[in-house]
């Protein structure tokens, strides 16, 4: 015989035994706790701890048992009561206190300072602003992601998630005094998805959003509790004379209307807590009573358990923790696959399948008979079995109901394993972290609600890092997380004791174990930043050598001021983004001295960085790559850029300026004399087209052309003596000379001054360059003109060339070249030119 209490021990049923519920004990706390009666409190959900602090209108009898502490400061327990956390608080009153959904604690001040500790009592601390600072905050509501603040004007300011971000405003309530209650019901809860807060005033209830404020227009109250189910969907209220009313949120469907005096309780009522979304949880001193709804009556049925002192409630999504003086229980609506399970008298597949499962270890052959009589049913009766095994607490029964699942799925043809395989594994981690020094007693709804990952960041902000390691690698997840908090911690405690090959030490116990159990993809940035955060530099740079990803590296270098590194491990990349992005970062914060000779002292090291930057400043910023040149005695670089951007320029004296600097540039480098003279004659050839322009009134345009454009335009302009002084100044050749003036005067067709031009000197390039020219130019009669004045051989050609054949057959015959008139006959275009060729050659003897 089962000596284990069996599942439905515990339970008791309303709503004629089809619904129940169970109280389960998760944790004994003698002593553990001060009278939790003399202080007030803050619960966090899915499990999580509660923190305490001294209620200073109550007063605290000397002496008594339990530890105790004072009246400025909060003490945070594990549910199963150990102390987490004891810090103090010298930051004014102390409006309101709560839970985020990440376990961090979140105090608020009557200034409207708030503050956000983590587990390990380090904190961020925000502000409401100057405004809510003035006007004073007389009472908040804090949500997991968010909190919502009442000024002392009576307007409600609301903060968004935890950033520090600006509060928003609400839409004014128009309310003259302070709600005798009120309370938030979350975005993710809300019907419109923002937050919206209830406000109880005189008789009724005013819904309150950032947009509009409404009267529901109700008469009951007014209320001194109001408490939203987890879901948003329903209200649950309490009127000073002790009615509790439960109705829809949109105050629609009426569900309870009990006067809570008929309960039996003495006192006043402590707290309205829902109990999942199913139930309401009435408090008062020693007696907590679960209120539901009932087919039959408004007043609703009504189960009582008793506790010894004040007790305290946790909602939870499927359920409450109760947490008492001595005591710290879960009650909660037996799930649907529990009561079909263990019910007295069920007969249902999962049931049946349970107990074919207890006559086969009993060797009965009861077990192929219930198997049999189930077999259509099997396959959802394993699922139910392996369902229930989650929603059970003891280890004992958990273990039962996979094996009588396990013994079900052997009867089926097809069955795919992975639910009973998530199952195992979701059951053992949830074992390991509800055992008491652990104190994290997560239903398995909620385990699937926050998902592992989440439950790994809890174990690792209580320090809990070997449970979390062999969590996370027990569900194949990622260790960096767990090893990277582990790191931070290792640092943080080790900063008081740095000493030297102190830094060395903590760096290779980092290194090691996370080589070792994060198989070398953690990255080691965000531990050098924390390592960096609390004076370890030379222990920042360290780790970082061991990062292996530059996009992590570089940042933190840069924000350590590890300037030079930061650059040489952006070049050493390879990633040209990131090299500009140190550049420019430099750049901007380092003066411009110290910024050129950084890179100027990193010599071939940092020679990428160097031509990247000049890249860049060609583009962006000439007066940057003038200035980087200059630093680094560049003068030839110096000087093509003064050339390149004379190029770009359309002011003549500026561009001269330019000019003149590249000189300058030029003549102060050994090796380059000729560029300075060049530089020279470039200055003096635009002062010359300067003046040119100004004696011409601006009518021609010369400035910024070449010595032969120049030349060229004074020709083309009538400006004879002035083509001359140039080519006299700039000793251009006669030869090139004569080429420039044939080409210009062909331009013009003035061939009257070709002609003086060709007859003033003999000319330096013959006269078979005009031949050539003016055919190209078209001109063909004007170029055989100039044909008598070549060399006699090459007559007859160019006569061809400017298509005149009876010249060149004349020219044949002077020279008595017969075959010459003979080829000229052949070739010429028509038979008339042939017949004077024939003539020609017949005169001849």
């Amino acid at each position: 015989m089962d000596t284990v209490q069996h599942p439905s021990a515990t339970w008791e049923a309303v709503s004629n035994g089809i619904v129940f519920y169970r109280r389960q004990q998760l944790y004994t706390l003698p002593g553990k706790l001060p009278n939790i009666a003399d202080y007030l409190i803050a619960g966090c959900k899915n499990g999580g701890p509660i923190a305490l602090m001294r209620d200073t209108s109550k007063l605290v009898a000397l002496g008594r048992g339990g530890p105790a502490f004072s009246k400025s400061q909060i003490q945070v327990y594990s549910p199963a009561g150990e102390g987490l956390l004891l810090f103090s608080w010298d930051q004014g009153r102390i409006v309101r206190f709560g839970w985020t959904f990440d376990e961090r604690l979140v105090v608020l001040n009557e200034e409207g300072v708030y503050r956000l500790y983590d587990l390990q009592g380090d904190y961020q601390q925000f502000s409401l602003g100057n405004e809510a600072a003035e006007l004073g905050i007389i009472d908040a509501r804090i949500h997991e992601n968010g909190l919502v603040a009442l000024t002392g004007s009576l307007t409600l300011l609301e903060v968004k998630d935890w950033e520090g971000g600006r509060p928003l405003a609400f839409a004014n309530p128009g309310i003259s005094e302070p709600p005798h209650s009120w309370a938030v019901i979350p975005p993710d809860q809300s019907i419109s998805r923002h937050v919206e807060v209830l406000l109880s005033v005189d008789a009724t209830i005013l819904t309150v959003d950032n947009l509009e404020s409404t009267d529901q227009r109700v008469a009951r109250g007014p209320f001194v509790h109001v408490s939203p189910s987890p879901n948003g969907k329903f209200l649950a209220l309490l009127t000073f004379s002790g009615l509790l009313w439960v109705v829809s949120s949109d105050f629609q469907r009426e569900l309870v209307v009990l006067d809570t005096a008929t309960v039996g309780a003495e006192g006043p009522v402590n707290q309205v807590e829902w109990c999942g979304n199913d139930a309401v949880l009435v408090t008062w001193n020693d007696l907590a009573s679960l209120i539901l709804p009932s087919r039959d009556n408004l007043a609703g049925e009504t189960l009582r358990y008793l506790y010894f002192g004040t007790t305290f409630v946790v909602t939870e999504a499927d359920g409450a923790r109760v947490i008492g003086q001595d005591v710290c229980d879960f009650i909660q609506k037996v799930p649907a696959s529990s009561v079909s399970i263990f019910r007295p008298g069920s007969t249902s597949s999962s049931a049946i399948l349970f107990a074919a499962w207890e006559s086969f270890v009993q060797r009965s052959p009861k077990a192929d008979e219930s198997i049999r009589s189930i077999r259509s049913d099997l396959a959802a009766a394993v699922n139910e079995c392996i369902d229930a095994a989650g929603h059970e607490w003891d280890p004992h029964w958990q273990r039962k109901l996979l094996s009588a699942a396990k013994f079900g799925w052997g009867f089926l043809d097809l069955y795919n394993p992975t639910d009973f395989i998530a199952m195992g594994q979701a059951l053992k981690v949830l074992n390991a972290v509800r055992f008491y020094e652990i104190g994290i007693p997560l239903t398995y709804s909620e385990y699937q609600y926050v998902s592992p990952a989440h439950l790994i960041n809890r174990l690792t902000s209580r320090n809990l890092h070997l449970l979390a390691i062999r969590v996370s690698s027990f569900l194949s997840l990622k260790p960096d997380i767990v090893l990277k908090h582990w790191a931070s911690v290792k640092i943080a405690r080790s900063k008081s004791s740095a000493v030297d090959g102190e830094d060395d030490e903590v760096c290779r116990l980092i290194v090691d174990k996370f080589e070792k159990l994060g198989g070398g993809e953690v990255s080691y940035a965000d531990i050098a930043r924390r390592a960096w955060e609390v004076g370890r530099t030379g222990l920042a740079t360290k780790l970082l050598d061991h990062e292996t990803r530059a996009s992590d590296q570089v940042p933190l270098l840069l924000t350590m001021k590890e300037d030079k590194l930061a650059l040489v491990k952006a070049v050493d990349s390879g990633d040209t983004d990131l090299v500009y992005h140190v550049l420019l970062h430099l750049h901007k914060r380092l003066p411009l001295g110290s910024f050129f000779k950084l890179i100027e002292d990193g010599g071939d090291q940092l020679a990428p960085a160097s031509k990247l930057l000049q890249v860049y400043a060609r583009e962006q910023n000439r007066e940057m790559l003038r200035d980087f040149y200059y630093s680094d005695d560049r003068r030839v670089e110096s000087a093509t850029l003064a050339l390149d951007e004379a190029a770009q320029m359309t002011d003549p004296h500026a561009m001269m300026t330019a000019v003149n600097a590249a000189e300058k540039f030029f003549s102060e480098d050994k090796d380059r004399p000729f560029e300075a003279k060049m530089m020279n004659e470039s200055v003096r050839l635009l002062a010359l087209q300067q003046q040119y322009e100004k004696d011409s009134d601006g009518k021609v345009k010369f400035f910024g052309q070449s010595v032969s454009e120049t030349i060229r335009t004074c020709i083309s302009n009538g400006m004879s003596k002035k083509a001359d002084r140039v080519k006299s100044e700039f000793k251009v050749p006669d030869k090139r000379f004569w080429y420039l003036k044939l080409h210009a005067l062909t331009a013009m067709r003035d061939f009257e001054a070709l002609d003086a031009f060709a007859r003033s000197r003999r000319s330096p390039i013959g006269y078979e360059a005009f031949v050539r020219h003016l055919v190209e130019a078209g001109h063909l009669k004007e170029a055989a003109s100039y044909v008598v004045r070549c060399d006699s051989p090459k007559r007859v050609g160019l006569y061809v060339l400017c298509e005149d054949w009876r010249a060149a057959g004349r020219e044949c015959k002077e020279r008595g070249d017969k075959k010459g008139i003979e080829q000229l006959r052949k070739s010429c275009p028509n038979s008339l030119i042939a017949r004077e060729l024939e003539q020609l050659m017949a005169s001849m003897k």
